[in-house]
């Protein structure tokens, strides 16, 4: 019971000083691990995969549920314990296709036309794999609500056993999107695997900074963004672009995961926390699959010291305001 006492003193001494979070400062006592919730890295496979635009097309369902399979097996063959998909993995609704007075207008969808039951049969049948594999699959579809309530365009977190932990919704969506097609999500998911912390975005969030700075206060190692990319035709170029820099503000690791169409501009890849590319997809309009080891264990300066930086800790060295200057200014 001393011992304990003793670490969780030196752990919140560490944490106050730094500015880290309770888990990060403990990582730096652990010195032994504790099974695989301690590991020193974790391999992580990135994918891109052309995405099929009618929920309704069944056919089109079965093939792209086929071929997120086939990228399953492929991911646990080369060891990683997580595979990351795109958004819209399963299915990526077009505004048009959807739109209750189109296609050549966009209006409010009709998700009537979607083929639900497909949707759940091969969500399903994705979960079973990712348990006999052992493997962490993170794959974007549509998540229905009961109506009129429009569904969620969402990441679904299916775990090594087979069980959906969590969802991820998407919560900044484009103008269409809230006005014609989807409901908003509301809050930030975080996961565990093997001692790394995730968490998700989705969608066009890398434009909004507040996002990616809201899961380094929550201490994550890993932010996974998946995309379909702006635009016809699609460029999301500035997306991957702003994936670096988000890595590299919040000192994480970015896992970018866009579709095939949108690969020539930017393919998938892993960005390291300093803002470089590991590794990436061949910029061509083909599916493909990258894995990388995310390091654990290199130690960053930078992530806490910006923390005790927001902290006030400049207010110290800041002069008081002088009562003529102000004067001055309202002249």
């Amino acid at each position: 019971m001393t011992a304990n006492r003793n670490l969780k003193r030196r752990v919140r001494a560490r944490a106050a000083k730094t500015g880290e979070s309770y888990t990060a400062a403990l990582r730096h006592f652990r010195t032994t691990p504790r099974g695989d919730s301690m590991r020193s890295s974790v391999r992580l496979s990135v994918a891109q995969l052309p995405v099929g635009s009618d929920p309704g097309d069944t056919a089109a369902l079965r093939g792209s549920g086929q071929l997120i399979r086939r990228l399953m097996h492929e991911a646990h063959a080369a060891g990683a314990r997580l595979l990351h998909l795109p958004e819209g993995a399963l299915t990526c609704p077009d505004k048009r296709i959807m739109s209750a007075i189109g296609p050549d207008l966009v209006g409010p969808a009709d998700w009537e036309r979607a083929d639900w039951a497909t949707l759940a049969d091969e969500l399903r049948e994705i979960a079973a794999l990712a348990g006999s594999l052992k493997l962490w699959t993170i794959l974007g579809s549509v998540h229905p609500l009961t109506p009129p309530r429009r569904p969620h365009l969402s990441l679904y977190v299916i775990a090594d056993d087979g069980t959906i932990a969590t969802r991820y919704d998407e919560r900044m969506l484009s103008n269409t999107k809230v006005s014609h097609m989807y409901t908003p999500g509301s809050e930030p998911i975080t996961f565990t695997v093997d001692g790394a912390r995730f968490g998700c975005a989705l969608g066009m969030e890398a434009v909004y900074p507040e996002i990616f700075g809201e899961y380094e206060r929550l201490d994550v190692d890993c932010v996974l963004f998946s995309t379909h990319g702006p635009g016809v035709p699609a460029n999301n170029g500035p997306f991957a672009l702003q994936s670096q820099a988000l890595a590299a503000a919040n000192s994480y690791w970015v896992s970018y995961a866009g579709i095939a169409q949108d690969a020539p501009n930017a393919p998938s890849g892993v960005v390291t926390p300093s803002g470089d590319w590991l590794t990436r997809c061949p910029p061509a309009p083909a599916t493909a699959l990258v894995t990388a080891d995310l390091d654990l264990t290199a130690e960053n300066h930078a992530r806490p010291w910006r923390r005790v930086a927001r902290s006030g800790l400049y207010t110290q060295y800041q002069a008081p305001a002088d009562p003529r200057s102000l004067n001055r200014a309202n002249c």
